[in-house]
């Protein structure tokens, strides 16, 4: 069997919505370069199948910076993180609508509010649910946090104050992560996604690809994110940030690389909303179009501590695909419909 048959073989069990071997999965992983637009054409065929050609668009805002106890060893923000970074504690109210309008102008379906922490206090909590009602009123855009480890309690409080959806990454194989974190495990990210789920918010989680992992620690990824069926999966790729225990890791995928991730993350969960997320910009590069063809989704005008594309190309990059930019829904969210890229 050619690539073109067998790459397509695969998008139909996708769209059968049957899972992947393993060896499938790793075929996708290795598939040559001279193949890339065979295997991102079958992958197409699943997106345009369950997404169409429509492009959400999500803004987030790093609402406290630097001030984290975890020893996350991919972060700038983290506790032995010696990154030349902004570091303040939590933003105004003013400041936190102020970019929500941002969001909005930039026609984004969602604003995240991010802080950096362990997990989120009680008085956190509580501030960032008023926050929220505020945003809901006075700007009418989706809300998504990602405040850490919390409780179910605390959950149940932010989906009351209007939050739809709570990220939280696995962020790398359970084999793997020791090796990225120390002071929390694997196993308290799926324990707070299992709170965040019984308190009624839908999950964002995904991965951070380049860390030093291996294939098999990208495939047991990959497929951990099925198991889980969260509603958005972020696919980012590691800043290498000066100051940080992972800075070595430069240049560790190639844009066909990142290329292959993307279609397998999207051949092993073919309804979610998948997000091109950290990093885009600095590992696909000229290739950034191309991803578009697994992901429907994606993150614009910059990240946590690090800068990013600015909306309008982003917009652009759409446009010139022929792509369909889907703003929020004015006074409705979609999140229960059954096509989740919806």
């Amino acid at each position: 069997m050619n690539s073109m048959d067998y790459f397509h073989k695969l998008a139909d069990k996708s769209i059968a919505g049957d899972a992947l071997t393993r060896a499938e999965c790793q075929a996708v992983l290795r598939c040559q370069d001279t193949h890339i637009l065979e295997l991102l054409s079958a992958t197409f065929r699943v997106r345009e199948r369950f997404c169409g050609r429509r492009v959400h668009l999500h803004m987030l805002i790093n609402a406290k910076s630097g001030l984290c106890p975890e020893d996350c060893h991919y972060c700038s923000q983290s506790r032995i993180s010696t990154a030349a970074i902004e570091r303040y504690p939590m933003v105004s109210m003013q400041r936190l609508l102020e970019r929500a309008r941002e969001a909005k102008k930039a026609r984004c379906r969602r604003y995240c509010i991010v802080i950096s922490t362990r997990g989120a206090t009680q008085r956190e909590i509580d501030f960032i649910a008023r926050a929220v009602r505020r945003i809901k009123e006075e700007v009418d855009i989706a809300c998504c946090c990602s405040l850490g480890l919390i409780s179910e309690e605390k959950a149940r409080q932010l989906y009351e104050a209007g939050v739809e959806q709570y990220n939280h990454n696995l962020n790398t194989s359970e084999r793997y992560y020791p090796q990225i974190c120390t002071t929390h495990t694997y196993q308290d990210r799926l324990e707070t996604l299992q709170d965040v789920r019984r308190a009624g918010l839908h999950l964002c989680s995904g991965a951070i690809f380049g860390q030093g992992e291996s294939e098999e620690d990208i495939i047991d990824i990959a497929l951990a994110l099925r198991e889980l069926e969260p509603q958005s999966i972020p696919v980012n790729f590691l800043f290498a940030i000066k100051g940080t225990p992972f800075e070595r890791y430069t240049r560790y995928l190639s844009p066909y690389d990142c290329l292959r991730i993307l279609c397998l993350v999207r051949l092993l969960n073919p309804r979610q909303e998948i997000r091109l997320s950290a990093a885009r910009e600095r590992y696909l590069r000229t290739l950034q179009p191309f991803a578009l063809y697994a992901a429907n989704s994606v993150f614009v005008s910059g990240y946590l501590t690090e800068p990013g594309q600015d909306y309008q190309e982003t917009w652009q990059m759409i446009e010139d695909l022929g792509f369909e930019l889907e703003e929020h829904p004015d006074g409705e969210e979609t999140i229960g419909a059954s096509n989740m890229c919806s």
